[in-house]
């Protein structure tokens, strides 16, 4: 019945912002988006989608979140420094993964994930 997630809608305080530090800094890619009679932006990564939608006095969510998995965290952390986002020491869940946190221009939580070879 059901096959994949489609997307993840995540609000924020300003579309256009948000929609460039995602496309710049993460390298997603925009994607056309119908008019719905409010700012946000559709983009892609992968297979993935996100929608962003900018809600009037949004505060982002305490500890709510999702992850990115990557190849390398250590080659990924550096690129989000350069970039000038603070993001988290690294922290190893044994034999799991890796991991650290940064946080998108609104101030939503977002996860570096490096799964651990078994």
């Amino acid at each position: 019945m059901f096959t994949a997630v489609h997307h993840i809608s995540l609000n924020c305080a300003d579309a256009e912002r948000d929609r460039e530090f995602y496309v710049s800094v993460l390298g997603f890619e925009e994607m056309p988006r119908p008019d719905l009679g409010f700012k946000g932006a559709w983009l892609r990564i992968g297979a993935q989608e996100l929608h962003l939608l900018e809600v009037p006095a949004f505060e982002a969510p305490k500890g709510q979140h999702f992850a990115f998995q990557v190849a390398d965290i250590d080659a990924a952390r550096t690129h989000l420094m350069a970039a000038g986002v603070k993001v988290s020491d690294l922290r190893e869940m044994t034999g799991v993964c890796r991991q650290c946190f940064f946080n998108d221009p609104s101030g939503n939580l977002l996860e570096l994930n490096q799964p651990i070879a078994q």
